[in-house]
């Protein structure tokens, strides 16, 4: 966990020092008057995607917030878990769609929700479920959603600088050689931080299941659930997998990756149970595993880690 955290804050180095750079080439290049109205632009509208993000989330996913007489064990449940990660009680939603998957957000720890869907709760069992719930609860300790809005902020001002530049770049004067250049090279920045935050987001994945994992869920529970998810998911058609197009990152696993993930962790069941146990967990800590290059190019463009590479490491924890 220790290099997790570290390449965590060298990440964070490397966004803000980009961001700085920029700043830097703007003021010395052309003022920094514009640069602060695209910055202030962006910022608001960060802002404003903060304040009624949770609404949007409310209504795409179609959440009814429960109480402990409604579902009195998935109540325990969370409760149970918020009192181990000494976090506020947050609010539970069950989100009527098909996909089996859970998700947490909120704008701060005490205005934290988590959230299942209807597929979830008849899919898993208390101990995979509980599992999937600690994930989640980490998230909200972690203070992941704000952290994640926050570094997203920083392509979204490289690209709104990127478009800016290089519409003005059209213009025949003698700056155009220089504005024209900015615009690409802050095209070439949001792409590459772009990266960066997504690469952020797998990171705080890793965290959550080792948060899991410390809250009191063994391995193999979560390894188990996150199995089932990617089973679940895998047999849904894409009309029900486009229920939740837009909110995948929220998700404890990307549901639209299930068809490639499902071939590669089919092969760690070995007795065809349907689940991974401790056994075959401990059989995977042996293995080393690698990753094509499609694979590979398919988790660097992705919210989520390689799942296999995830189980891997879950292979690796301790209760």
């Amino acid at each position: 966990m220790f290099f997790l955290k570290l390449r965590m804050w060298l990440l964070v180095a490397v966004l803000f020092a980009i961001i700085y750079a920029v700043m830097v080439m703007l003021g010395t290049s052309l003022g920094i008057t514009n640069f602060y109205f695209y910055l202030g632009l962006s910022l608001f509208m960060m802002f404003i995607q903060y304040m009624i993000g949770p609404r949007l989330i409310e209504w795409m996913m179609r959440i009814r917030y429960v109480t402990k007489k409604d579902y009195p064990k998935l109540y325990q449940m969370v409760e149970d878990l918020a009192k181990k990660a000494e976090v506020p009680l947050p609010k539970i939603g069950i989100a009527q769609i098909h996909i089996p998957n859970a998700f947490a957000f909120g704008r701060t720890i005490k205005d934290g929700r988590v959230c299942v869907t209807e597929g979830i709760l008849r899919l898993l069992n208390e101990e995979e479920l509980r599992a999937v719930l600690g994930h989640e609860i980490s998230h909200l300790k972690n203070r992941d959603v704000l952290t994640i809005t926050l570094l997203s902020v920083i392509p979204m001002i490289l690209y709104r600088i990127a478009w800016q530049f290089l519409f003005y770049g059209r213009r025949r004067d003698e700056r155009q050689t220089n504005t024209a250049l900015i615009g690409l090279v802050a095209f070439l920045l949001y792409f590459i931080t772009n990266l960066l935050v997504l690469y952020a987001s797998r990171i705080r994945e890793y965290f959550a299941d080792r948060g899991a994992v410390l809250l009191g869920n063994t391995p193999s529970s979560l390894a188990s659930a996150l199995y089932k998810l990617v089973y679940g998911s895998a047999r849904l058609s894409k009309e029900a997998l486009k229920e939740a197009e837009g909110l995948r990152a929220f998700f404890v696993n990307d549901p639209s990756s299930a068809l490639s993930e499902i071939r590669e962790l089919s092969q760690l069941d070995l007795d065809k149970s349907g689940t991974i146990d401790q056994k075959e967990l401990e059989l995977l800590r042996s293995q080393r595993i690698s990753l094509s290059f499609g694979d590979r190019l398919l988790e660097a463009l992705s919210t989520h880690p390689n799942m296999l590479k995830r189980i891997k490491l879950l292979s690796t924890y301790r209760v």
